[in-house]
C-alpha cells in the first residue's frame, strides 16, 4: 500500500496569503479602507509570545494593519475589557483578537463576549457561534475553517461522506463538526468517554482529530484510505513536535493526511487573516465570500 498523500498546511497557507495580498489592494483602492488588526497579548507567556509575533508577520505579508497591545501580568479584567471597549470603537481596527490563555484573574468568557461580533476575528463570540449552529453568515473559528479550506483546495469531496469528529471543544471539535454537517456529511463526534473508540474511527472517512494527546490515534483506528486531519500539536519531552496522530504509523493507510508541525497549524493562521478582511470588507460595506 503507498504512503497518503500529505496535505501541505504551509504551502496552501502561502497561497491564501497570496491571494490575500490582491484582495487588500483591491479593497484599499476602491474604498481606501486597509484591514487591521488589534493583538492583545497579557502577561508574558513564551507560547503566547510565539503565536503572536507569528500573528503580526503574517499581517505585515499581506498588509494588513497590524497593532500588538502588551499589557502586564497584573492588568485587572476591568482595564483589559476597557482596553477592548476602546478598540471597539477604533474605525482602524476591523478585527480584535485577545491571545489565549488569560491570567487565572480574567475571565476569557467575559472578554470574548465583549469583543463586537463583527470585529470577532477568532469566532469565538456566542453570536457568531450562534449564526453558524443555525447555517447563517458568521465568522467561524480560524482552526475549523482552515480544515475545510484545506479539504477544499486538496479536491476532497464532503458530501456524502461519513466524517468522525474526535474531540468537542468550542475551538475545534464542535464547530468543525458543524461546518461538516453543513457541507453534507453524516458526522459523528468521539470524546474522552466514547467506549471501543476504535470502532467508530474505523468507520471514517474523513477522520479529524483534536484531543491534545500525542499518539492516541494509531493504525488499528483508521480505515483504509482514509482522510486523516490531525489538529494536535504536542511537544514530546525530547523537545519534537508531534501530532495526536502517529504519523509514520498512519500514514501508510490513509489516502490523505496533514503532517505536524506544516498541516492544520499554518493554515489556521492564515484563516485569521481571511477572517480579518471580510471584516474589514464588511466594514467598508465591500462585502466578498
Amino acid at each position: 500500500m503507498s504512503a497518503g498523500q500529505l496535505i501541505d498546511g504551509k504551502s496552501m497557507a502561502q497561497d491564501v496569503k497570496r491571494e490575500l495580498v490582491q484582495r487588500i489592494d483591491r479593497l484599499e483602492s476602491e474604498t481606501g479602507v486597509r484591514p487591521g488588526l488589534a493583538v492583545i497579548l497579557v502577561g508574558n507567556d513564551p507560547a503566547s509570545e510565539t503565536y503572536v509575533r507569528g500573528k503580526v508577520q503574517d499581517c505585515r505579508d499581506v498588509g494588513i494593519r497590524s497593532e500588538l497591545i502588551r499589557l502586564p501580568e497584573s492588568t485587572t479584567e476591568e482595564e483589559l475589557l476597557g482596553e477592548i471597549d476602546r478598540l471597539n470603537e477604533d474605525p482602524l481596527f476591523h478585527g480584535i483578537l485577545v491571545q489565549l490563555p488569560l491570567p487565572r484573574h480574567i475571565s476569557a468568557e467575559r472578554v470574548i463576549h465583549r469583543i463586537r461580533p463583527e470585529k470577532d476575528v477568532d469566532g469565538f463570540h456566542p453570536i457568531n457561534v450562534g449564526k453558524l449552529v443555525i447555517g447563517q453568515e458568521s465568522f467561524v473559528p480560524c482552526t475549523p475553517y482552515g480544515i475545510m479550506e484545506m479539504l477544499r483546495r486538496t479536491g476532497i469531496s464532503v458530501a456524502g461522506k461519513h466524517a468522525v469528529v474526535v474531540g468537542r471543544s468550542n475551538i475545534v471539535g464542535k464547530p468543525i463538526s458543524l461546518l461538516l454537517q453543513q457541507a453534507d456529511a453524516t458526522v459523528t463526534m468521539c470524546h474522552s468517554r466514547t467506549k471501543d473508540l476504535p470502532s467508530h474511527t474505523q468507520r471514517a472517512e474523513i477522520l479529524v482529530v483534536a484531543v491534545g494527546k500525542p499518539h492516541v490515534i494509531g493504525p488499528e483506528h483508521v480505515r483504509p484510505n482514509a482522510v486523516v486531519i490531525d489538529v494536535g500539536i504536542n511537544r514530546t519531552p525530547e523537545g519534537k513536535l508531534t501530532g495526536d496522530v502517529d504519523f509514520e504509523a498512519v500514514r501508510p493507510i490513509a489516502s490523505y493526511i496533514t503532517p505536524v508541525p506544516g498541516g492544520v497549524g499554518p493554515m489556521t493562521r492564515a484563516m485569521l487573516l481571511v477572517n480579518t478582511v471580510r471584516a474589514a470588507e464588511r466594514a467598508a460595506g465591500n462585502v466578498r465570500g
